[in-house]
């Protein structure tokens, strides 16, 4: 189970000395705890992990792009450092090639034919494609494809 290898690799990095792994997967190990206790009886799994992972990795990028428009490299930098901690543990996402067959796929499944449409795809897009593919490279092969 991921929370295991988690707390097997955090353990690991507190015995390397290696700070940026401990400092990020604790504050992974928070998020779950924070989910876990947020009610009664939850149990993260797998998926509820790489959904808090993705969580995490999109809040280290966006922090990343404000701080560079910031003129705040330092704190970029320290945010950066944490990205290949975060992606070790989520699953490879499918290349784009996939994601616009796939989109092609369901395009034809609701019959759209416009921008209009936009709304009948993403569903059934995002749908088919969770945990697969990032939900902004959805949006925009959809908006390629309807445009």
């Amino acid at each position: 189970m991921l929370k295991e290898q988690i707390q097997a690799d955090l353990t690991d990095a507190m015995r390397a000395k290696d700070e940026v792994t401990m400092r990020t997967l604790r504050m992974v190990k928070t998020a779950i705890m924070k989910y876990e206790t947020s009610g009664e009886g939850l149990e993260a799994d797998d998926a509820k992990i790489i959904s808090i992972l993705k969580k995490e990795l999109k809040q280290r990028k966006d922090s990343i792009t404000q701080f560079e428009a910031g003129g705040r490299e330092d704190l970029a930098a320290s945010e950066k450092e944490e990205v290949p901690v975060l992606e070790k543990y989520l699953p490879e996402e499918m290349p784009r090639e996939q994601v616009v067959v796939a989109i092609k796929e369901v395009i034809e499944q609701v019959g759209a034919t416009s921008k209009a449409d936009f709304g009948k795809v993403m569903g059934p897009a995002m749908g088919k494609l969770k945990g697969q593919a990032d939900g902004a490279l959805v949006k925009e092969v959809v908006e390629e494809l309807l445009g």
